[in-house]
């Protein structure tokens, strides 16, 4: 009878876990489809670069604003139409991208993709939060960061491959295709996301009944610290995933194949580092996991700043940067979870997530801007040496917000 007892919640936390990670993985799919689809756009509409980069602006100004309104959603009617309502929005801008006749209706697609993306941040939290047992949290945030790579790594295949063998608005189809797939689970399987019937429950302060105002997450120092925190991390790996193979070409004269394949290291090493911090993540202080792990990222950062070091060991040292910094991925959600529930409570999960991720759209707008300038200047090294002061301040600003949890 305890065996049985006992599979239940397993059965239940993988299930959730699965759908709201192949949400996620969605979510980072639509990240790419519009810039992947930049060479067969801008002849097609006689796009200018800026007039392309424009569209991602859109994106994720949108994307940002719409966090923080989608997470007092979250919390005022459920994270499950709010997501599934995200992942149809996805799936409407395929459509439009697909049927676009002119700029206007592009500029519309990345509208409705940004709006659509903006619900997963306030929405899957919520869900994991309350859905999946305390002791399988780690794991849950670690898939959810997981997934969101491999979305990212599955679109370039899939997307580049449907354009090139078919045309880019085939390519838009397919894409709302995979939307409407991960509509079609989430909806087929939506009585394990109802939140209702059960919380990870572990004793917070605050009671998931107990109405808390948005007025009280805004006012609390660990939700600001938090928002800076993602704003440092996201604004650092903007720098490294815009600039890093130019950088690096430059710095070191790499081929522009090998620069390239530098970032898929670090993005590959990221992925591993997120599975390996899942099993860390419940075991020790979160804030001090992100602080060692964001201070040995910094360090490399450095050191690639100092091109004193052989042009053969630039990989491999972007590939243990990418593996150090994603360990920290699944303690930093939980860190969030602890601030959330810092005299806050269940009851204001999605207004925190939704406030607190909207710094990863909003670093991600802003590192351009940062950065751009010191690319054209040609100051190589210097880049490295802003990814690691942003990334010391992303340490600063986590063990503020554990020194709170603590109190």
């Amino acid at each position: 009878m305890s065996a049985s007892l006992e599979a239940t919640p397993t059965r239940s936390d993988v299930t959730v876990i699965a759908l709201v990670g192949f949400a996620h993985a969605t979510s980072h799919f639509f990240h790419l489809v519009i810039p992947l689809l930049f060479p067969w756009l801008m002849p097609v509409f006689g796009l200018s670069y800026t007039q392309a980069g424009i569209l991602m602006t859109v994106f994720f100004v949108i994307s940002g604003v719409g966090q923080a309104l989608a997470g007092m959603l979250v919390d005022r009617i459920g994270s499950k139409p709010v997501l599934l309502a995200g992942v149809l929005l996805l799936a409407c801008s395929g459509l439009v991208l697909g049927a676009a006749q002119n700029y206007a209706m592009l500029m519309l697609a990345a509208a409705v993709a940004g709006a659509g993306n903006s619900v997963f941040h306030p929405a899957d939290f919520t869900i994991i939060n309350r859905r999946v047992s305390k002791a399988r949290l780690g794991h849950a945030f670690s898939v959810h960061g997981l997934s969101g790579n491999l979305g990212w790594a599955a679109a370039p295949l899939l997307m580049t491959m449907i354009a090139a063998s078919t045309d880019w608005r085939t390519a838009s189809y397919c894409a709302s295709a995979m939307a409407l797939l991960a509509y079609g689970l989430l909806f087929a399987f939506g009585e394990e996301l109802d939140e209702a019937m059960k919380s990870s429950g572990d004793g917070d302060r605050a009671s998931a009944s107990v109405a808390v105002s948005t007025l009280s997450v805004l006012a609390s120092p660990a939700v600001w610290l938090c928002f800076l925190f993602f704003f440092l991390i996201t604004a650092a790996f903007g720098a490294l995933q815009n600039y890093s193979a130019a950088a690096l070409q430059a710095m070191y004269g790499l081929s522009l194949a090998t620069a390239a394949s530098c970032l898929s290291a670090y993005l590959l090493g990221g992925a591993v580092g997120i599975a390996v911090g899942g099993f860390l993540a419940g075991k020790r202080a979160q804030h001090q996991i992100i602080a060692v792990c964001l201070s040995f990222g910094a360090g490399i950062s450095l050191l690639l700043a100092c091109t004193l070091i052989a042009r053969w060991a630039v990989l491999p040292l972007m590939a243990v940067m990418g593996f150090g910094i994603g360990i920290a991925g699944p303690s930093r959600d939980l860190l969030v979870r602890k601030a959330a529930t810092q005299g806050l409570g269940e009851a204001s999960y999605g207004r925190v997530y939704g406030f607190v991720y909207s710094g990863l759209d909003i670093g991600l707008a802003t590192a351009p801007l940062i950065f751009g300038p010191i690319m054209d200047g040609g100051y190589f090294s210097m880049l490295w040496v802003v990814v690691a002061v942003l990334q010391g301040l992303a340490v600063v600003s986590a063990l503020r917000v554990g020194s709170r949890a603590l109190r």
